[in-house]
């Protein structure tokens, strides 16, 4: 697949500024360095959640994989469309975690096709200053950026990203445009009994990342009868200031209150609550858990429900589960709901 050397050389000039800002954040007092700074400080008051450190951990991500060498190797894999013309795609984002439809964004641009896109009024400036950054880099890419927050006008495609009850609303008004429309997934971890402190250590990263607001958040373990839950509460301990975050305190206190009421069995550390519960996804500062059997009998399980699941965390418990600690640290051929975006843009 040929791509615009000029965009994508948008988003190398892009990755280098924003590992440089994040690896230089006190020392940069560029123009542009100044600007993210006020930037990230503008969305942490729109959006309790998005703490200066979880922003600053999605922008180096990002800045990471936005490098010559990634890209070319993950657009390598992709056949000339067969219909180049250029297409205007409207993505509906999602504002649960700092910059979660870039995705989309890098991926409609990258294809050749023109964005407009509609923000979550939870997640308002991160993407816009991005899209300017390109947009400095390379002037074209002004024709073909657009964001509204009016109602979707003169689109050929949509890219929407929301919960079960949204994902009718849109699959209702965009049935009938090719579409890739998604709903509520959550992860899991599997945990085999057998994990040491060091191993189960970076499980807490996939836990607590985002304050566990993303679909790549593990919300649920699955553990073999008469697990020792003291030996997971002591490997996870040191993500403990978790706790000074009023807003995930306040949803802590709250539901230990709602489910103390209940009389449900609870296991407490003082900031992350587990709960035994069927269901995958667990409220901010709770952990669900479900016992298993036998290995075998949890993975025809998962299997059967994996329109349900993002991520599968293991030690190595399964076969081609993710590590512990990488849930959060996505490749740039990490499909949401594995649905291959690019793909999906070049058959437009």
């Amino acid at each position: 697949m040929t791509v615009d050397s000029h965009i994508l050389q948008a988003f190398v000039k892009l990755g280098n500024f924003l590992v440089d800002f994040c690896d230089n954040n006190d020392q940069n007092t560029t123009v542009w360095g100044e600007r993210l700074k006020n930037t990230i400080a503008q969305a942490g008051h729109q959006n309790g959640w998005f703490t200066e450190s979880n922003v600053l951990f999605a922008l180096k991500q990002w800045g990471e994989l936005l490098t010559e060498d990634n890209l070319a190797n993950w657009l390598s894999a992709y056949k000339e469309s067969s219909n180049p013309s250029k297409k205007t795609v409207a993505i509906i984002m999602a504002g649960n975690i700092p910059l979660v439809g870039f995705h989309d964004f890098i991926c409609v641009l990258l294809t050749g096709h023109k964005v407009i896109a509609k923000l979550s009024s939870n997640d308002k400036v991160l993407l816009p200053f991005l899209a300017d950054y390109l947009i400095n880099c390379d002037k074209a890419l002004s024709n073909c950026i657009t964001f509204t927050e009016e109602q979707l006008q003169e689109f050929d495609a949509v890219i929407a990203t929301g919960s079960n009850n949204t994902g009718r609303y849109f699959e209702y008004y965009f049935g009938k445009h090719p579409n890739i429309i998604r709903k509520n997934r959550n992860s899991v971890a599997i945990l085999s009994g057998n994990e040491s402190k060091e191993d189960l250590k970076p499980l807490g990263e996939d836990i607590f990342r985002y304050f566990g607001l993303g679909c790549r958040s593990v919300s649920k373990l699955f553990v073999p009868a008469g697990y020792d839950f003291a030996h997971f509460f002591e490997s996870i301990f040191e993500y403990d200031s978790v706790i000074n975050t009023s807003k995930y305190a306040n949803n802590y206190d709250y539901n230990k209150a709602v489910y103390l009421m209940s009389d449900f069995k609870l296991y407490d550390n003082n900031f992350l609550l587990l709960k035994e519960d069927e269901r995958y996804g667990s409220p901010i500062g709770t952990l669900y858990y479900e016992h298993y059997n036998t290995l075998a009998q949890l993975k025809e399980k998962l299997k059967e429900q994996n329109k349900l699941l993002q991520c599968v965390v293991s030690n190595n418990a399964i076969e081609n589960s993710i590590p512990f600690g990488a849930t959060q640290k996505p490749g740039l051929n990490d499909y949401a709901d594995g649905v291959d975006t690019i793909q999906f843009l070049l058959n437009l």
